[in-house]
Protein backbone atom coordinates (compact mmCIF):
# COMPACT_ATOMS: atom_id res chain seq x y z
CA UNK A 1 0.00 0.00 0.00
CA UNK A 2 0.95 3.37 -0.64
CA UNK A 3 -0.10 6.73 1.36
CA UNK A 4 -0.23 9.59 -0.49
CA UNK A 5 -0.23 13.35 1.27
CA UNK A 6 -2.82 15.92 -0.49
CA UNK A 7 -3.50 19.63 0.02
CA UNK A 8 -4.72 19.74 3.61
CA UNK A 9 -4.83 16.58 6.01
CA UNK A 10 -6.55 14.65 3.48
CA UNK A 11 -4.34 11.23 3.36
CA UNK A 12 -5.10 8.94 0.13
CA UNK A 13 -4.32 5.07 0.35
CA UNK A 14 -3.82 3.22 -3.12
CA UNK A 15 -3.98 -0.67 -2.99
CA UNK A 16 -1.77 -1.87 -5.83
CA UNK A 17 -2.98 -5.69 -5.33
CA UNK A 18 -4.62 -6.58 -8.36
CA UNK A 19 -7.97 -7.73 -8.21
CA UNK A 20 -9.83 -9.24 -10.97
CA UNK A 21 -13.61 -8.90 -11.44
CA UNK A 22 -16.09 -10.68 -13.21
CA UNK A 23 -16.04 -9.89 -17.34
CA UNK A 24 -18.05 -11.91 -18.23
CA UNK A 25 -22.06 -12.10 -17.75
CA UNK A 26 -23.56 -15.02 -16.47
CA UNK A 27 -25.54 -15.57 -20.01
CA UNK A 28 -22.39 -16.03 -21.97
CA UNK A 29 -20.70 -18.06 -19.66
CA UNK A 30 -23.02 -20.80 -18.37
CA UNK A 31 -23.80 -22.30 -21.94
CA UNK A 32 -19.82 -22.90 -21.62
CA UNK A 33 -19.46 -24.24 -18.30
CA UNK A 34 -22.61 -26.15 -19.05
CA UNK A 35 -20.17 -28.03 -22.19
CA UNK A 36 -18.03 -29.47 -19.32
CA UNK A 37 -20.13 -30.41 -16.63
CA UNK A 38 -22.69 -32.04 -18.68
CA UNK A 39 -19.85 -34.08 -19.28
CA UNK A 40 -18.92 -34.67 -16.03
CA UNK A 41 -16.70 -31.77 -14.85
CA UNK A 42 -16.67 -30.19 -11.23
CA UNK A 43 -17.53 -26.56 -11.58
CA UNK A 44 -15.35 -25.11 -8.97
CA UNK A 45 -16.36 -21.51 -8.05
CA UNK A 46 -14.16 -20.85 -4.90
CA UNK A 47 -10.39 -20.78 -4.23
CA UNK A 48 -11.12 -23.54 -1.22
CA UNK A 49 -12.85 -25.90 -3.70
CA UNK A 50 -10.27 -25.52 -5.97
CA UNK A 51 -7.56 -26.31 -2.74
CA UNK A 52 -9.51 -29.54 -2.25
CA UNK A 53 -9.67 -30.42 -5.22
CA UNK A 54 -6.04 -30.44 -6.22
CA UNK A 55 -4.86 -31.65 -3.12
CA UNK A 56 -6.99 -34.83 -2.58
CA UNK A 57 -5.15 -37.97 -2.91
CA UNK A 58 -5.56 -39.38 -6.67
CA UNK A 59 -5.25 -37.39 -10.08
CA UNK A 60 -7.14 -34.18 -10.86
CA UNK A 61 -7.64 -32.58 -14.32
CA UNK A 62 -8.08 -29.02 -13.55
CA UNK A 63 -9.35 -27.36 -17.00
CA UNK A 64 -9.12 -23.12 -16.96
CA UNK A 65 -12.26 -22.45 -19.43
CA UNK A 66 -12.75 -19.40 -21.26
CA UNK A 67 -14.73 -17.70 -23.98
CA UNK A 68 -12.57 -17.66 -26.45
CA UNK A 69 -11.95 -19.49 -29.70
CA UNK A 70 -9.24 -21.87 -29.03
CA UNK A 71 -11.43 -23.12 -25.57
CA UNK A 72 -14.26 -23.90 -27.74
CA UNK A 73 -12.96 -25.59 -30.70
CA UNK A 74 -9.94 -27.01 -29.22
CA UNK A 75 -10.08 -27.15 -25.57
CA UNK A 76 -13.20 -27.73 -24.67
CA UNK A 77 -13.57 -31.03 -26.93
CA UNK A 78 -10.25 -32.51 -26.25
CA UNK A 79 -10.81 -32.20 -22.76
CA UNK A 80 -14.25 -33.86 -23.18
CA UNK A 81 -12.39 -36.40 -25.51
CA UNK A 82 -10.08 -37.62 -23.00
CA UNK A 83 -12.59 -37.68 -20.18
CA UNK A 84 -14.25 -40.43 -22.19
CA UNK A 85 -11.05 -42.57 -22.17
CA UNK A 86 -11.13 -45.78 -20.31
CA UNK A 87 -8.16 -44.71 -18.01
CA UNK A 88 -8.34 -40.97 -16.50
CA UNK A 89 -8.03 -38.97 -13.78
CA UNK A 90 -9.87 -39.42 -10.48
CA UNK A 91 -11.33 -36.11 -10.86
CA UNK A 92 -12.39 -33.91 -13.37
CA UNK A 93 -12.74 -30.54 -12.33
CA UNK A 94 -13.37 -26.83 -14.52
CA UNK A 95 -13.05 -23.38 -13.33
CA UNK A 96 -13.76 -20.18 -15.75
CA UNK A 97 -11.48 -17.39 -16.68
CA UNK A 98 -13.16 -14.00 -16.59
CA UNK A 99 -15.59 -15.19 -13.84
CA UNK A 100 -14.78 -17.60 -11.03
CA UNK A 101 -12.02 -14.97 -10.23
CA UNK A 102 -10.62 -16.46 -7.23
CA UNK A 103 -10.99 -19.79 -8.31
CA UNK A 104 -8.94 -19.46 -11.08
CA UNK A 105 -6.53 -17.15 -9.53
CA UNK A 106 -5.93 -20.35 -6.72
CA UNK A 107 -5.95 -22.47 -9.58
CA UNK A 108 -3.02 -20.72 -11.60
CA UNK A 109 -1.08 -20.58 -7.89
CA UNK A 110 -1.07 -24.30 -8.49
CA UNK A 111 0.29 -23.86 -12.01
CA UNK A 112 3.34 -21.64 -11.62
CA UNK A 113 5.83 -21.54 -13.04
CA UNK A 114 3.78 -21.65 -15.58
CA UNK A 115 2.53 -17.96 -16.61
CA UNK A 116 -1.10 -17.12 -16.61
CA UNK A 117 -2.93 -19.03 -19.78
CA UNK A 118 -6.43 -19.38 -20.85
CA UNK A 119 -7.05 -21.95 -21.42
CA UNK A 120 -5.15 -24.30 -19.71
CA UNK A 121 -5.34 -27.66 -19.04
CA UNK A 122 -3.38 -29.39 -16.27
CA UNK A 123 -2.81 -32.90 -14.48
CA UNK A 124 -2.45 -33.14 -10.95
CA UNK A 125 -1.32 -36.03 -8.86
CA UNK A 126 -1.07 -35.95 -4.89
CA UNK A 127 -1.37 -32.40 -4.79
CA UNK A 128 1.80 -32.05 -7.53
CA UNK A 129 1.09 -30.49 -10.68
CA UNK A 130 2.24 -33.36 -13.57
CA UNK A 131 1.19 -32.37 -16.58
CA UNK A 132 0.68 -28.54 -18.02
CA UNK A 133 -0.96 -27.68 -21.53
CA UNK A 134 -0.95 -24.57 -21.71
CA UNK A 135 -2.48 -21.52 -24.65
CA UNK A 136 0.02 -21.47 -27.17
CA UNK A 137 -0.43 -25.42 -26.85
CA UNK A 138 -4.26 -25.28 -27.44
CA UNK A 139 -4.30 -23.01 -30.15
CA UNK A 140 -3.66 -23.85 -34.02
CA UNK A 141 -3.97 -27.74 -32.43
CA UNK A 142 -6.79 -30.34 -32.82
CA UNK A 143 -9.09 -31.46 -30.27
CA UNK A 144 -8.35 -35.04 -30.97
CA UNK A 145 -4.27 -33.60 -30.34
CA UNK A 146 -5.33 -32.52 -27.19
CA UNK A 147 -6.97 -36.08 -26.26
CA UNK A 148 -4.17 -38.01 -27.73
CA UNK A 149 -1.70 -35.75 -25.25
CA UNK A 150 -4.12 -36.11 -22.40
CA UNK A 151 -4.49 -39.67 -22.83
CA UNK A 152 -0.21 -40.12 -22.76
CA UNK A 153 -0.11 -38.16 -19.57
CA UNK A 154 -3.34 -40.32 -18.27
CA UNK A 155 -1.44 -43.49 -18.95
CA UNK A 156 1.55 -42.31 -17.12
CA UNK A 157 0.03 -40.78 -14.24
CA UNK A 158 -3.72 -42.12 -13.37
Amino acid sequence: MVNFQFVGDKVFTFDYHFKIIIMYPIEIVAPMKAELTSAGFEDLTTADAVDAAVNADGTTLLVINSVCGCAAGNARPGVKAAAQLEKRPTRLTTVFAGFDADAVNQARNYMLPFPPSSPAIALFKDGNLVHMIERHNIEGHTAQSIAEGLEVAFNEHC
